[in-house]
């Protein structure tokens, strides 16, 4: 039965099919989306990333983040890991300004 119907609708629509000229609608009309919504993201982002900013400073958000970096410290040394070594310090820090700065970068 269903494949009794699949054959009469293709044989409807073979017989009926129709061209209509679209006189470059298509391609103008493809033209013009991606542009508008590109632009209209790039808008969105620099508004987001210029908020954030401005919210940052006026919070006093770098002397919160250097206040619990010497914390977080402050509590290492005293829980017994008073033997930290530079060279891992210096890696870990390295790796996360490295996949901060991949992070902002994927925004712009």
């Amino acid at each position: 039965m269903m494949e009794n119907d699949d054959k009469l609708l293709e044989q409807f629509f073979a017989n009926n099919r129709q061209e209509i000229d679209d006189n470059g609608f298509t391609r103008r009309v493809a033209h013009r989306l991606p542009e508008h919504s590109h632009r209209l993201s790039q808008i969105w982002t620099v508004f987001c990333f210029t908020l954030a900013l401005v919210l940052f400073v006026a919070l006093n958000g770098l002397q919160l983040v250097l206040d619990t970096l010497r914390e977080t410290l402050n509590g290492a040394i005293q829980s017994g890991a008073s033997e930290l070594d530079p060279k891992s310090l210096l890696i870990a820090a390295i790796v996360l300004l490295y996949l901060g700065y991949r992070k902002i970068s994927s925004l712009a």
